[in-house]
């Protein structure tokens, strides 16, 4: 597994040459630390900061945006809140909850309850009822239009 790997990334260096990287940015994984899971990553400042006509206040980090926008992962925290999704969600997204909970109502009226240190994936076709008295999690988000973050 490692070979297969580490074969086409070498190979491409060396029929590719030095020059190339000298031209490009160097491309790196996006961590997300122990220090921002604890809160530090909402002190960034990229952070993006919404305050919502019900009084609710989120906090958003975007920790990568893949280059074709299809993908993108991160941390966002809110308060309380519910609303109804009456169109589909519009993303797969999946998320791992790290304070609070959710109770996820779909149409047919069936509840699930998400709390912290569990995780849950919603499809980009459901939809219903998000509910919450606040929660902080961690994100990810596959948009196969290339919407993530629209």
């Amino acid at each position: 597994m490692i070979r297969r790997l580490f074969l086409p990334i070498l190979g491409c260096a060396v029929v590719a040459g030095a020059s190339v990287a000298a031209h490009h940015e160097t491309v790196k994984p996006a961590k997300i630390s122990k220090a921002d899971v604890a809160g530090a990553i909402f002190e960034r400042p990229d952070m993006i900061e919404t305050s919502h006509e019900n009084g609710n206040v989120t906090l958003d980090v975007t920790s990568l945006l893949s280059s074709d926008r299809k993908f993108a992962s991160g941390m966002y925290r809110s308060g309380k809140v519910r609303f109804e999704i009456d169109e589909p969600y519009g993303v797969d997204e999946f998320m791992y909850f790290l304070e609070g909970s959710v109770t996820l109502t779909s149409a047919d009226g069936s509840a699930q309850v998400i709390n912290a240190g569990e995780a849950v994936t919603i499809p980009r076709e459901w939809t219903g009822v998000w509910e919450t008295e606040g929660y902080t999690k961690i994100w990810v988000i596959y948009s196969e239009d290339g919407s993530a973050l629209e």
